[in-house]
């Protein structure tokens, strides 16, 4: 697709949808990429691209064990790794851990889910774990990313010094502030730092009584600050082992920066991979901020919007609690050039605008607040001329600026381009503007572009209605209330309800009589039945959307009385067992009576035990015999189901087949057919799959 231009981007509102995206970036390097996100080149590409965001809104919204993409980049690390005898800092290293830890956590989350989710499961895998880095790096610091002290027997023999000096000047320090406290020689602080190095905060007028080095003395000369002289030697020693410590610090990290630098390109593929997912992640969070959901893309030019929100609309709407209509928009190479009519205010621009930025987001592989069962086609270019805009630069006026403009689209347009046109003919004389809009807009038509188009020149609907691929529609106004309907209605096209929106804004009466009288009478009666039309039909579509409601109640009616009488039906199936089982028990109880009764306390009762076993191994025999039918019948019952799905799947399902995923509902195409199997592509990815697992589309 060609990148849209600055202004395209700004009438649809593209730019703002670009800065959002930027917000939910986790680093610099997705947020960069999110505001200069433009359309992708080609229809096989969008298809990739929006099966691994949808794949991604999966796992978020189905509750599925993923970790967020939460990591902090090693662009830099990586820098360094490839110089020679660099040495990256402790927070480097913290970084590259949480890195290859983080895609560890993602390995074990996907490994078994490469059926699900295949376009992520082969990202994930390529980068695969890594058992290495990790065990080094702690094997370097502590919890607090300082450096251990067992981290080389040099380290730890070099703080053990350090650590028996430290005690011993302590101590030193302890005794003589105790000391020459006692006699009243020091200040009221009694101690000090200066160079790193403890001192005591002497009175000057005390100092020669102490010995030991002066460092300094305060600002007013009254306090000297002195080095005690047990002590000089001991901190002498302290520096030359902190610069031992930090060379061998430095060796340490050296030595470690060589052993991770090994590993550089998996590195570099994590680093990948994270930047990747933390711009899919944005989407998915701009997605569910919008409610949005994946369209079904064809190759075709096609647009069919279902439940369509405005994204900026519905995300204010939302904030300030208000109501936000949804649109169903319908635009297909039968009808490709669709008119939009009505009063102003009443909504034409937004929905011209939903229509091309849905579109516009869509072909950037972003999902749409929309339902998912919409159908969005791919377009070369989408060409917009929305609002007033005039140049100062080149002193055009918005009618020269429209016109430029107009010429462009005229030079650009075919079958693959999406011109949507607001206030079309607007700008200079309404005969003679509306004469040249009428000559454009037959221009772009014979170029079979689709196009949106909002007007109020009745030639302009008139035109609309007599060419056999265009079509009119109107912003619907309920004339009792005098308040736009805020829907779109296609078909026939509106009035402009000029008088009644003059009325709304307090015009008098006897003006707006005044201005009808100096219309001719057929303008006024068109206008009129035009008013008339749209009453009717928003009349018509109340009646339709309550007929819809009480279909709606009955249906609901109906499954609540299926349900009870299932209910009722298992209740009733429940009791006639317990009678048959307790009919059972009292058949048995009865013919138990009757072998006591037979019983003999003083005879072997032979006949009567023979009988008693004949019993009981008819009666266990039919128990069995029972059985076997049951788990028979429960056979037969399960492969009957499973040979009616096959022969169906089978029936239905073809080479070229458009299918979906039951489990993840992603889409993909049936590239071979083997009996009960079926080869499916996902994209790039080709997997196997038993028919029962996915489901016909087309």
């Amino acid at each position: 697709m060609l990148a849209p231009d600055s202004r395209t981007t700004e009438d649809l509102g593209f730019d703002q949808v670009l800065v959002l995206l930027a917000k939910a970036c986790h680093q610099p390097t997705a947020r960069k990429r999110s505001e200069g996100l433009r359309p992708l080149l080609s229809s096989h590409a969008l298809q990739q691209e929006l099966l691994r965001t949808a794949e991604f809104h999966s796992i978020r919204t189905e509750g599925i064990p993923f970790p967020a993409i939460d990591f902090t980049e090693i662009d830099r690390e990586l820098h360094l790794l490839s110089i020679r005898d660099s040495v990256l800092s402790p927070e480097g290293f913290a970084a590259i851990a949480g890195v290859v830890a983080l895609v560890n956590e993602m390995v074990e989350a996907i490994k078994h889910l490469d059926e699900a989710f295949p376009f992520l499961h082969e990202n994930v895998m390529r980068a695969g774990p890594n058992s290495e880095i990790a065990p080094a790096i702690q094997k370097v610091f502590d919890n607090k990313w300082h450096v251990r002290d067992d981290a080389s027997p040099e380290l730890q023999s070099i703080r053990t010094a350090l650590a028996a000096i430290r005690k011993q000047l302590a101590k030193n320090f302890s005794r003589l502030m105790k000391e020459y406290g006692g006699k009243g020689l020091l200040a009221d602080t009694g101690e000090s730092f200066l160079s790193d190095r403890k001192v005591l905060a002497v009175h000057s007028n005390h100092k020669r009584r102490i010995g030991g080095n002066v460092l300094g003395t305060s600002k007013t000369g009254s306090i000297t600050f002195i080095e005690p002289e047990d002590n000089v030697e001991l901190n002498i020693e302290t520096g030359r082992l902190q610069e031992e410590e930090r060379n061998e610090i430095r060796r340490i990290l050296l030595q470690l920066t060589h052993q991770i630098g090994r590993h550089l390109p998996y590195l570099t593929s994590c680093q990948r991979l994270l930047t990747d997912l933390d711009f899919l992640q944005a989407k998915v969070r701009l997605a569910l901020s919008m409610n949005a959901h994946c369209p079904v893309v064809v190759p075709d030019s096609e647009i069919v919007l279902r439940n369509a929100f405005h994204p900026l609309l519905l995300l204010q709407n939302n904030k300030a609690g208000r109501k936000t209509h949804p649109q169903d928009i319908s635009m297909t190479p039968e009808a490709r050039m669709l008119v939009i009519s009505g009063p102003n205010a009443g909504g034409k621009s937004i929905t011209l605008k939903t229509v091309g930025l849905l579109q516009l987001m869509c072909q950037s592989g972003l999902l749409i607040p929309a339902s998912p069962e919409s159908r969005l086609g791919f377009f070369h270019a989408i060409l917009t001329d929305i609002g007033d805009h005039q140049s100062i630069e080149n002193q055009l006026s918005t009618y020269s600026y429209r016109l430029k403009r107009m010429k462009y689209f005229l030079d650009t347009a075919n079958r693959r381009s999406l011109v949507l046109l607001d206030e079309f003919g607007t700008g200079s004389d309404p005969d003679l503007g509306g004469a040249l809009a009428e000559v454009f807009f037959e221009e772009l038509y014979n170029k079979r572009c689709f196009g949106v188009i909002t007007t109020h020149y009745s030639n302009i609907k008139l035109k609309a209605a007599k060419l056999r691929h265009a079509i009119n529609g109107c912003m619907l106004f309920n004339r009792e209330t005098l308040e736009p309907v805020y829907r779109l209605s296609v078909g026939e096209p509106g009035s402009s309800f000029t008088f009644e929106v003059a009325e709304i804004n307090g015009i008098p009466v006897d003006l707006i009589q005044k201005a009808k009288s100096r219309l001719s009478e057929g303008k006024v009666k068109m206008d009129a039945l035009l008013s008339s039309l749209q009453e009717e039909k928003t009349r018509l579509e109340q009646l339709t959307e309550q007929a819809r409601e009480a279909a709606r109640s009955a249906n609901q009616a109906i499954s609540e009385y299926e349900k009870k009488r299932e209910k009722y039906e298992d209740r009733l199936l429940r009791q006639q067992e317990t009678i048959e089982r307790n009919n059972k028990f009292l058949i048995h109880g009865r013919k138990l009576l009757q072998f006591i009764e037979k019983y003999h306390l003083r005879s072997a009762n032979k006949d009567l035990i023979e009988e008693i076993r004949k019993y009981l191994a008819m009666e266990k025999s039919a128990i069995e015999t029972a059985r076997k039918e049951k788990n028979i019948k429960k056979d037969l019952d399960k492969e009957k189901g499973k040979a009616l799905r096959r022969n169906k799947s089978v029936a239905v399902i073809k080479v070229g087949s458009l299918v979906r995923l039951r489990q993840t509902k992603q889409t993909g195409t049936v590239l071979e057919l083997d009996g009960n199997q079926a080869t499916v592509a996902f994209g790039n990815f080709k997997t196997l799959l038993d028919i029962a697992k996915i489901d016909w589309i087309r």
